[in-house]
């Protein structure tokens, strides 16, 4: 199985470079699942529920979020209404929404995505690497589902790093966002799960964290209050991570960076 993970999408040029590499990835790599991280898609603050509607309609099958997911106030109640747009899994028992999910891939095989929150230097949820055993309680890779993939939202690579090898062997690819910037330690693990610790953005490099550069530099200067923080305008590069998996057993057999369009060198696996 083919699947395409999608760093997070940052404001309105995140979404022209999504919308535009998407249909051509899928078609250029015989893709058969791809789920994008929009938790900063709309104005680089939450996402709407027409943006999600947009990005299906290019051949996104499901949507991850993070930290940002509430930005966007009406999302509340669109999110149990959508059971492709997941919000981080380790939220406490009955907030709006699931954190993971089981879809059908083209070919009719089944793909598990699972949205664990990291807790270093972010909001003080749950234990994600228990919520995620949880949720795997009933479920084994190459038996029950055809692929597993993590999107672990979170800060520290460390904590990235951990929930990879916690989990190396019983899901197929664990893949990190939130940081913006994409890691070069795309790998297979030592027990055959695909990992790198942060897929990067899709949004423009010409800024802080896709981010205008201006306001974001500012705080870091005077320690005093801006203006709003802004998308960056400029174009966007596409940030993603192509992961081929084994039929039999779900286990990686590729893993590899995708980079399309921007400021970063381009890379497009084979």
């Amino acid at each position: 199985m083919r699947v395409l993970f999608c760093g997070d999408v940052v404001g309105k040029a995140g979404r022209i470079a999504l919308l535009s590499a998407v249909p051509r990835l899928r078609d250029e790599l015989a893709l058969d699942f791809v789920i994008a991280n929009a938790e900063n898609a709309a104005h680089g603050f939450g996402l709407t529920g027409n943006i999600c509607k947009a990005f299906y309609e290019v051949g996104v099958d499901v949507i991850t979020t993070g930290n940002h997911v509430w930005d966007q106030r009406e999302i509340i109640d669109y999110i149990d209404g959508d059971p492709r747009l997941l919000r981080p899994l380790n939220y406490p028992e009955g907030t709006p929404g699931q954190g993971t999910g089981i879809y059908q891939a083209d070919g009719g095989k089944t793909v598990m995505v699972i949205h664990p929150m990291g807790r270093l230097f972010m909001d003080p949820l749950d234990d994600p690497f228990g919520a995620v055993q949880r949720a795997l309680l009933n479920h084994r890779l190459g038996a029950t589902v055809d692929c597993i993939v993590v999107d672990m939202h979170a800060e520290a690579t460390s904590e990235k790093m951990a929930m990879g090898h916690v989990y190396d062997g019983k899901v197929s690819m664990v893949v990190g966002s939130h940081s913006h910037v994409p890691t070069a330690d795309a790998q297979i693990l030592p027990g055959g799960t695909a990992y790198q610790t942060d897929a990067g953005m899709c949004g423009d490099y010409d800024s802080v964290i896709g981010m205008k550069k201006e306001a974001a530099t500012a705080r870091f200067i005077r320690k005093m209050p801006t203006a709003r923080l802004e998308p960056a305008a400029g174009e966007a590069t596409f940030c993603g991570v192509f992961l081929e998996t084994d039929d039999a057993t779900g286990l990686a057999r590729r893993v590899s960076p995708v980079r399309l369009g921007g400021r970063l060198a381009e890379q497009v696996p084979d």
